[in-house]
């Protein structure tokens, strides 16, 4: 006779069916890729649980009026990167970026940061102070202030290396109103340089994989091209920088939220041959890789060619270009417009392609 199975009762009240993140029951890598599986947990799990506690926008940054003062915008991100250090920077310095860029984004001038730290027991104490030094650099090249902060040990089996957690506070300008929910039909879509550049380069640090050059990584601060740009007096209507899941994510977000559609011009896509022959070799597309210094925007047809001059005056934006536009057809999707005149869909990546990018 075979002996049957106790399995624990699950209270499965106030979840969302179907069961998150394709019914797996525990956490797995993919859950944290910044795609379809993220949106699961985020949806079908945090949101249910967290309840009425909840804010009705939960994005990268949230904009808070308190009182009559200024509105305020405010992020947090943790950076689990691997390895801590590649060509072009290290966990320290994508730790500042990350946090002002995401307060950069909403429009806002980022002020203060603060730093929490999970170390592992047995970190060298020379390489903590090169992320710590590089961290501090970053800041003062953004303009932000390091404010606060923690530190906690695991032991050695509990860890890996160094994990940063960063949240940020910014002050947003009358008049600017940069939301994911505001691109209209007829809008062009830009993006300030390169893709995929910063997934390659960490990809390409890591051991068994080299792809014939050192590939540098454009994490950057963009708070002051986002400034330059909003000087235009343009109608800037999204801002994102495409970090996980990479441009295809970010633009099926923005598609989303706003009810359009967007289509690329596959040929005008600015993807360096280093990211095309990584990606090709990888089985991955340039489109999903992250990237740590670049920015897409979402600007009226009329305003276009104002905002790029005033982007490829900037340091970080001067390989910036119109990538696109916002359509009516296919509401909530992007495609791209290939050389032959084909279409393709862009979708959201599923889960994690390599792990630990940012």
């Amino acid at each position: 006779m075979t002996e049957a199975i106790h399995k624990p009762d699950l209270d499965f009240e106030g979840w969302v069916c179907p069961m998150p993140l394709r019914d797996y029951p525990n956490v797995v890598m993919g859950h944290g890729g910044g795609g379809v599986m993220s949106a699961e947990l985020i949806e079908q799990l945090f949101l249910p649980g967290f309840g009425a506690a909840a804010a009705a926008e939960m994005g990268d940054s949230a904009v808070l009026s308190v009182g009559a003062g200024p509105r305020l915008a405010f992020s947090t991100d943790s950076y689990v990167v691997k390895p801590m250090f590649f060509p072009g920077g290290s966990i320290g310095d994508l730790a500042n970026n990350g946090t002002v860029n995401d307060l950069a984004m909403s429009g806002a001038v980022p002020m203060f940061l603060s730093t929490a730290f999970i170390l592992q027991e047995g970190t060298p104490l020379n390489v903590l102070g090169r992320i710590a030094e590089a961290m501090g650099a970053a800041a003062l090249a953004a303009g932000v202030k390091l404010v606060t902060g923690d530190t906690k040990v695991v032991d050695h089996r509990s860890g890996d290396g160094v994990f940063i957690n960063t949240a940020g506070i910014g002050v947003i300008a009358d008049g600017v109103d940069i939301r994911p929910d505001r691109a209209e039909v007829g809008d062009s879509v830009l993006i300030s340089g390169e893709i995929g550049v910063h997934g390659v380069a960490v990809m390409s640090s890591r051991d068994g994989l080299e792809f014939g050059t050192t590939v540098e990584s454009d994490s950057a601060a963009l708070n002051g091209l986002v400034q330059d740009m909003i000087a235009t007096g343009a109608d800037i209507r999204v801002l994102r920088d495409p970090t996980r899941g990479g441009v295809a994510a970010s633009l099926n977000e923005i598609a989303k939220a706003s009810g359009v559609g967007i289509e690329l011009i596959e040929r005008e896509l600015p993807i360096p041959q280093t990211v095309k022959d990584a990606c090709g070799l990888l089985g991955l597309d340039p489109l999903q890789v992250a990237n740590e210094g670049k920015l897409v925007a979402i600007v009226p047809a009329e305003a276009e060619a104002i905002v790029l001059e005033a982007m490829r005056k900037h340091e970080f934006g001067g390989l910036s270009q119109k990538i696109g536009a916002c359509v009516s057809e296919h509401p909530g999707m992007v495609v791209a417009r290939t050389g032959l005149g084909g279409t393709r869909v862009i979708d959201l990546p599923i889960g994690e392609q390599l792990p630990r990018i940012c």
